[in-house]
């Protein structure tokens, strides 16, 4: 297996903010209703918005992806070799200390 792989990964860090949100519910909210309505049907009246699919809606904090190369021998240890990496790059700081693989391809 001789080779390369490009390894992308982002820190992990305690703050870190997800949650999940029906399509349905942000619709029912009064606000968000009324902000669509004059954005997209300004001057109409009597305008109902319907929303017939069970989406979800992800809120989540914004990280950087960062990369590294790799041999492909390595591939069981992908995650020690990114987090040697982030402690090699002064990327682990108070609080984010975790990694998480996002995604790794083969060159």
């Amino acid at each position: 297996m001789e080779g390369k792989m490009q390894v992308s990964y982002k820190m992990l860090c305690e703050d870190d903010f997800y949650q999940q949100v029906d399509l349905q519910e942000i619709l029912s909210n009064e606000k968000v209703l009324k902000t669509i309505k004059s954005e997209f049907a300004k001057g109409m009246r009597n305008i109902s918005l319907v929303c017939n699919d069970t989406a979800k809606i992800e809120l989540m904090s914004e990280k950087d992806v960062y990369t590294l190369e790799v041999d492909k021998r390595d591939f069981a240890d992908l995650i020690e070799l990114a987090e040697e990496d982030a402690r090699t790059h002064k990327r682990i700081k108070k609080g984010c200390n975790g990694i998480e693989l996002v995604d790794f391809v083969t060159l």
